[in-house]
């Protein structure tokens, strides 16, 4: 889906505003962010202004990500910031309530807030998109109330037109599929587990290498509910021996193929 050709003028034009002054972003390294990144660096060789990108490496995030987030902000000739965050201090994030994006979000851009704070910055951005304002999104009622910008979401801007506008630019993340937080593969108000974490994260790695694209691994006790596109269920059955031996030596024991395929926010459907 192209992006109205006005819509897209004005988030460049924002951009470029921003771009007038030091500016940090949210950079998780997935397609939103890195659009915004580039367009960042862009506008940035015209004013002479620093931008910041900011990466979280948590135990919440695959650890992939934060390979990639350098990778990709080197290749703009930006620094690549790294801050080590451990949400599960808090009670009200390990406990896994239907709000814990919320107050998950609070604390990371809290301690965005924080670094900008301490190097001047004056602009902090993050990249959720038009499609989020649609759904089931605690956290970003933590972005508005940090006065944080999301000018994806603030132009309606869509993932669909995101990937478009990163295709446009030749940028390797138009692509990429989404990653989102380690914690929507565990049921709401099941207490999360820094070491099953690891052990999905890793699951879903391997499975990625055997040719998975869009994957997850969804953990009801001992039950691993693993969704991937239906376009791909013909691989999963020809690897059934490869992924049963991998996956049950992480520890997880009851494999099952979710037939209604790869979805994002699955576990949200009794909210």
């Amino acid at each position: 889906m192209t992006v109205e050709r006005d819509r897209k003028d004005k988030l460049l034009q924002q951009i470029h505003t921003y771009a007038q002054e030091d500016t940090a972003l949210a950079f998780s390294g997935g397609v939103d962010s890195a659009l915004l990144l580039y367009l960042l660096s862009q506008a940035a060789r015209e004013t002479g202004r620093q931008i910041y990108a900011v990466t979280f490496q948590t135990a919440l995030h695959p650890q992939a990500d934060v390979s990639y987030a350098r990778q990709f902000a080197r290749s703009l000739g930006i620094d690549c910031h790294v801050l080590k965050v451990n949400e599960l201090e808090d009670t009200l994030i390990l406990d896994n309530p239907p709000d814990r994006c919320y107050y998950c979000k609070k604390m990371l851009y809290e301690k965005l807030l924080e670094f900008a704070g301490e190097h001047g910055i004056s602009n902090v951005l993050e990249g959720s998109n038009g499609d989020d304002l649609h759904v089931y999104r605690p956290g970003f009622r933590a972005v508005q109330e940090l006065g944080i910008a999301s000018p994806l979401a603030q132009y309606r801007i869509t993932k669909a037109q995101v990937r478009q506008m990163a295709g446009e630019y030749g940028l390797s993340c138009a692509s990429r599929p989404s990653a989102p937080c380690l914690a929507t593969r565990i049921p709401y108000h099941t207490p999360l587990d820094m070491h099953l974490l690891a052990r999905i994260d890793q699951g879903e790695q391997f499975l990625k290498s055997l040719g998975f694209d869009n994957v997850r691994i969804r953990v009801h006790r001992d039950i691993a509910r693993i969704e991937t596109d239906p376009g791909q269920f013909s691989l999963f059955l020809q690897k059934r021996k490869e992924i049963i031996r991998g996956l049950q030596a992480l520890g997880l024991s009851y494999l099952t193929l979710d037939l209604e395929g790869f979805r994002s926010g699955s576990m949200d459907v009794h909210l």
